[in-house]
């Protein structure tokens, strides 16, 4: 770990050397490079259903690169390496919040119902499924013939044991688990999920966490063993991981769908320094690299043999308030003083000084296209409102606090969080500002002992709010938040529960007034997200929520 504070001057040192003039488009787009030599095409591509636009760049010198296509019907073959931008602390979805983990881990299992890359819900381990009158009981029919890496056959016996683990005792997520109230096993192939009401987000809830475990398995080893050594029906089966190095898959011989996985070996490799990444593609060590600086991917435009994708992220980012543990009497418990610090920190200026204009500043914590987005604005940054609200409060002369922030978790967001120091100091606050190793920081958030303010993001592909609201904002029941507030707790409630679209509309909006009242952030920004890919990588789609499924991308022979 590594301490680290920064005055207003070094903030804006750190700024000014890297602003340049770029304007943001809403749209995802693709930049391919590969391309006859004086001569750039760009070509766009669509990601969750958003409008595409082209926009020109600098032609750029590179190298045409022809690939080979794998037969249909062909054996798996190649390898795929992968970097991450953080070292996982989990293989097990219920055990982990970080995206690294999570992508890593989601290539070993399937859920009962698979969300696509256009935001359908279909069939995943549950061929089919009916929902009672009242919205209150889902019938799935299992898929028969699926078998776990280690044989064991796929039943109802093991949805129910992955409910059970998901809710108890040390999971990180136990309310995506007890949002059905029984899992209820009709025959070997048939499970009952009743819940206590109406769950607009229960399918979709499905999806992102209930990973189907073999419950026999799971008896035998426990949660620890079963992390030393994951088994699910996924296309990849685990082989080892070298803690700190590398984490290897193999493709699973008997998936259950067809013609998937098409690559034979998967490798991730943590690299948290995103300068290593992005010399580790530019050497061909790696193949696919996320989370990259807009001046990173800048750089790599006219590198032979990598094309970069931009896309929109459905993620806010944010500085989070506590007031469970560490923040306990302190001023921040003011919502005039959390009002203050929102008004002090110029966010427009970090987007444009730290990911050349491609971001917007978050208007609260429901982001852009979400269900009840746009009935409130921004804070504004205004230094000066953000001195009288202090001395309204009684902080005329500031205050002293401590922050942490994750490193290599997110790109850029360390000297997002030094920037912010340096912004609160100008009105009198002292940051001490501490920078934490990423799995350790999500131990330590999950423990709820990170200090008083912490920098975090959430991302969510359901086109709702509601879970990144809940995970962040759930207090004492929600693992990774730090704040509590019954009025909060009341509208979530309510949101929860709701199925008419207009009233559950209206409900987000009453709550993002009352968040703008009574901040529970400072809100930053919503990002664009870089990555840059070999050519040699086919059907690689990344998502909003930037989790990746890898059972149809291949690697393609040069010719």
């Amino acid at each position: 770990m590594k301490t680290k504070r920064l005055s207003l001057l070094g903030a804006l040192v750190v700024l000014s050397l890297l602003v340049t003039q770029c304007g943001a488009t809403p749209q995802p787009q693709t930049v391919v490079q590969t391309v006859e030599v004086e001569k750039t095409v760009i070509e766009t591509v669509e990601v969750e259903k958003e409008v595409i636009q082209t926009v020109e760049v600098e032609k750029e010198v590179v190298k045409e690169v022809e690939v080979t296509a794998v037969p249909e019907g062909s054996k798996p073959s190649g390898t795929l390496r992968v970097a991450l931008s953080g070292y996982p602390n989990s293989l097990y979805i219920p055990a982990t919040q970080d995206k690294n983990a999570d992508n890593a881990a989601s290539q070993l299992y399937d859920p009962l119902v698979f969300q696509d890359n256009e935001g359908n819900i279909g069939p995943g381990l549950a061929e089919r499924w009916e929902i009672s009158d009242d919205g209150t009981e889902y019938t799935f029919y299992l898929r028969q013939g699926v078998t776990f890496h280690n044989g064991e056959p796929f039943t109802a016996d093991d949805v129910i044991a992955t409910w059970e683990y998901g809710k108890g005792e040390g999971s990180a997520w136990p309310d995506r688990y007890s949002i059905a109230e029984t899992v209820e096993k009709i025959d070997d192939y048939t499970v009952k999920v009743t819940t206590d009401g109406p769950k607009p987000l229960l399918l979709i809830t499905m999806h992102d966490f209930w990973s189907i475990i073999p419950d026999e398995y799971m008896a035998e080893v426990g949660v620890e063993g079963f992390q030393e050594h994951p088994i699910g029906t996924g296309p990849f089966m685990f082989v080892e991981w070298i803690k700190g190095d590398r984490i290897t898959y193999k493709a699973n011989p008997d998936y259950w769908r067809e013609g998937m996985p098409k690559v034979e070996t998967l490798i991730f490799r943590p690299i948290p320094e995103s300068s290593t990444r992005v010399a580790a593609i530019q050497t061909d060590e790696i193949d696919v690299v996320q989370r990259l600086s807009a001046e990173e991917a800048q750089g790599l435009l006219g590198e032979a043999g990598v094309r970069v994708i931009k896309y929109p992220v459905a993620r806010i980012f944010y500085i989070a308030f506590n007031n469970l543990t560490s923040g306990v009497g302190l001023p921040t418990e003011d919502p005039l003083v959390r009002q203050a610090m929102n008004h002090a920190v110029d966010v427009d200026a970090i987007i444009d000084a730290l990911f050349s204009g491609f971001g917007k500043r978050a208007t609260g914590y429901v982001a852009t296209g979400e269900m009840g987005y746009g009935n409130v604005s921004p804070f504004s940054y205004d230094p000066d409102k953000a001195a009288e609200l202090l001395a309204e409060a009684g902080y005329a002369d500031g205050f002293e606090i401590d922050m942490a922030c994750p490193a290599g978790a997110y790109g850029s967001f360390e000297e997002v969080c030094e920037a912010v120091v340096g912004y609160l100091s100008e009105v009198g606050i002292t940051v001490n500002l501490e920078i934490m190793e990423s799995g350790h920081y999500w131990n330590l958030e999950a423990a709820k002992e990170l200090p008083p303010l912490f920098g975090d993001s959430w991302a969510d592909e359901s086109g709702e709010a509601y879970n990144r609201l809940r995970g962040a904002l759930g207090g004492d029941d929600a693992p990774y938040s730090a704040w509590s507030d019954p009025e909060i707790d009341r509208l979530l409630g309510e949101i929860a529960i709701e199925v008419d679209i207009a009233r559950r509309t209206a409900l987000y909006e009453e709550l993002q007034v009352y968040m703008q009242e009574n901040p529970p952030f400072i809100y930053l920004y919503e990002p664009y997200t870089f990555e840059a890919v070999r050519d040699k990588v086919q059907d690689y789609q990344p998502r909003p929520s930037e989790i990746f499924y890898l059972m149809d991308t291949w690697v393609a022979i040069s010719d």
